[in-house]
């Protein structure tokens, strides 16, 4: 039952997060210039963080959260993007663009986060795949 309940999680953040690789193609069919071809592909990631209680973080807890996250992600440079993350009761699924796996695990650790599963997303569906 919980793996199927964690399917249909992660299943509906991949289609809300259509848009997030939606633009990742966009950004790709856009001509290269020299600073583009430098740097690396981001690839999305769904980051699976077990937090017991995060449904009832107050909003003050989860500002505090993330003003630590994007204090870890400007140090870190532009290899790495939060994206958003989605809270539920004991966990929180977050989007991710990075390079490599590799760097979310850094930006975990930095930030003291815990990082349960990491995920490439492969592709997105969303209502427009049944046309």
């Amino acid at each position: 039952m919980k793996t199927i309940t964690t399917f249909k999680m992660l299943l509906l953040i991949l289609v809300l997060s259509s848009s997030v690789a939606f633009a990742q193609t966009a950004s790709s069919a856009k001509p290269e210039n020299k600073k583009t071809m430098e740097t690396k592909e981001m690839k999305t990631y769904v980051i699976e963080r077990e937090i017991p209680g995060a449904g009832k973080l107050t909003g003050a807890e989860l500002k505090s959260i993330s003003q630590a996250s994007c204090s870890v992600l400007k140090q870190m440079g532009p290899g790495i993007e939060w994206v958003q993350s989605y809270v539920t009761g004991d966990k929180l699924f977050c989007i991710y663009r990075a390079e490599n796996e590799e760097l979310l695990r850094t930006h975990a650790k930095n930030g003291n986060f815990p990082i349960n599963a990491v995920n490439l997303v492969s592709t997105t569906i969303s209502p427009a795949t049944a046309q």
